[in-house]
């Protein structure tokens, strides 16, 4: 079954900017995805970050906070970041944004259903549709992102803006998570895991 291009594998961009306590190693000081979340150069950690949230402003105030002393301080403090988003920030993160992807597994006329509707939903909003889908099986996924999207393009601009600000909120958690778990793996963040964050080119 060909490979539809909107799910294609991307390029993981991001590995060349982490150190080596982001890459892993035996280093004991390093024990914890938080603590070597910490411990990361600024230019690092803004990078990173800004896989997670793409305004530059998010990442920076993520990045300068630190060290935060547990997941929930860092939990609230991307909550409160993303909460205080100007329209000018609002606009360059979701610029930064890509439609989800869904697994391999997905059938093809889903993918294609999914691709028009994004098609759809970009021309009239302007930036790809963003959602947070934790909690949903793999295999729910598809059906909730096209009911989700079909049910948001009856939505005016301003109103669709606010719910997409609330989804990328949610999101930016979810990676923010996500960084923390593989930086805790044996093997810190693999070429293939940094390239979830990276956005469209």
């Amino acid at each position: 079954m060909a490979e539809h291009p909107r799910h294609a594998t991307r390029s993981p961009p991001l590995s060349s900017h982490l150190p080596a306590q982001a890459r892993g190693g035996s280093d004991p000081s390093h024990g914890s995805g938080l603590a070597r979340f910490n411990a990361l150069a600024p230019e690092a950690a803004h990078a990173v970050l800004m896989h997670c949230c793409g305004s530059r402003r998010w990442a920076h105030r993520m990045a300068t906070h630190r060290p935060y002393p547990d997941p929930g301080a860092l939990l609230a403090a991307a909550d409160e970041a993303s909460y205080d988003l100007s329209q000018a920030d609002l606009t360059e993160a979701l610029a930064a944004e890509c439609p989800e992807e869904l697994g391999h597994g997905a059938p093809y006329a889903a993918l294609l259903a999914l691709d028009a509707a994004h098609a759809e939903y970009e021309r009239k909003f302007g930036h790809a549709f963003v959602i947070c889908l934790d909690g949903h099986p793999p295999e729910e996924q598809a059906d909730q992102l096209l009911a989700a999207i079909r049910r948001r393009m009856g939505h005016e601009v301003d109103e669709e803006r606010s719910i997409s600000a609330d989804e990328l909120r949610r999101v930016a958690q979810a990676r923010v998570l996500d960084l923390t778990r593989w930086l805790t793996s044996p093997d810190g963040l693999s070429a293939t895991e940094i390239g979830r964050y990276a956005p469209v080119g």
